[in-house]
Parts: structure tokens; C-alpha cells; sequence
């Protein structure tokens, strides 16, 4: 049975990103391992396994830091919320993302990821790196056709979508035949 809408068997075009960041993956792995053992080399086994496990105890306290001072900023910007006061934005590259994710390349086994990882710690860099993501994420959401994800992200973050505030009223209530039917709930 046809339908007169013609279909396509032929497999659309694969993204660049999907064809080699299974390759780039893997090269890391290589090369990571490849390290390890030279490094196993030099300084044996015992040294590698400490370099691993200090890799993992900084990373953790990376990441403890890092979710305290997140925790610290949401809760001075809902005290300044419940004050009245406009909440102050926050700089670009200052956010807590780049430190956490810093603090998970250290807690990842490897030589090359705790290189990342110390380097994402560095304030500079954390800062043009932050950047960087930032200016990417917009021009990604800016070009995002309506209706899609980054239509919707896009949408999240400006205060007021369309520009225009529409006074009304909330009424929670149960609709019976087209009649609303009002609760009345003791305000809390």
C-alpha cells in the first residue's frame, strides 16, 4: 500500500561530531595508558598509583569547594530575591560548572586529564574557557529554529519572552460543564 509520500532508505548524513569523537575517545584512552606506562617505567608502579589516588583526593576537594561556593551564591541570590533586592549576575567564566568539571578530570585516571584539569583550575584560563562556551552556547541558540530545544533554552533565560507582561489572574479551580468552580484554600 502506498501512500504517495515518497520515503527515503538511504542513511542521512552522519555529523562530523558523531564520526570522531568515538575516535578522539578512544585516542585519549591510548594515550593515557600509554603515559601510565611510561611513567610506571620511571617511577614504578607504587609512584603511578599515588600520582592516581592524589589525583583523586584533589579532584574531590575540587568539586566539595566548588558545590559549597554554588550553594553559597543560590543562597545569597534567594535572600536578595526575598528582600527585594535585584539578585547580581553573575561573570562570565566565574561559574562553579568549569571548577566542578576541573575537579572531574582530576578524579578521572590518566595524565592527560589531571593536565586539563590543573589547568582548568587556573583562573585565566577558566575565565577564557568560560568564554568561550558562553559565546558558543548563544550563537547555537540564537540560530535554533523556533520550537526546538535551544528555542526553548533561549526562552528560559530572558525574563520576559515576548517583551510584553499580561496582568491577570490565576484561578485553580475545577471546571465543570465551561463553569469555573473556585477553591477557596487557606492562604498559607
Amino acid at each position: 500500500m502506498t501512500t504517495g509520500v515518497p520515503t527515503s532508505t538511504a542513511p542521512g548524513r552522519r555529523s562530523s561530531a558523531r564520526t570522531f569523537l568515538p575516535l578522539a575517545i578512544v585516542a585519549w584512552l591510548i594515550l593515557e595508558i600509554w603515559l601510565l606506562s611510561l611513567v610506571a617505567g620511571a617511577v614504578g608502579g607504587g609512584g603511578v598509583a599515588l600520582l592516581l589516588v592524589g589525583g583523586l583526593v584533589l579532584g574531590a576537594v575540587v568539586i566539595k569547594r566548588a558545590g559549597r561556593r554554588a550553594f553559597k551564591n543560590l543562597t545569597e541570590t534567594f535572600q536578595q530575591a526575598q528582600a527585594g533586592k535585584q539578585p547580581t549576575p553573575a561573570q562570565p567564566g566565574s561559574g562553579n560548572g568549569l571548577t566542578m568539571l576541573a575537579g572531574l578530570l582530576l578524579m578521572m585516571p590518566g595524565l592527560l586529564s589531571d593536565a586539563a584539569g590543573l589547568l582548568l583550575l587556573l583562573p585565566p584560563v577558566r575565565a577564557r574557557v568560560g568564554r568561550r562556551v558562553t559565546r558558543t552556547l548563544e550563537r547555537k541558540m540564537a540560530s535554533a529554529p523556533a520550537g526546538s530545544v535551544g528555542d526553548a533554552f533561549q526562552q528560559a533565560r530572558i525574563r520576559y519572552p515576548d517583551g510584553k507582561v499580561v496582568p491577570g489572574e490565576v484561578i485553580r479551580g475545577e471546571v465543570i460543564q465551561g463553569e469555573v468552580v473556585r477553591e477557596d484554600r487557606p492562604q498559607s
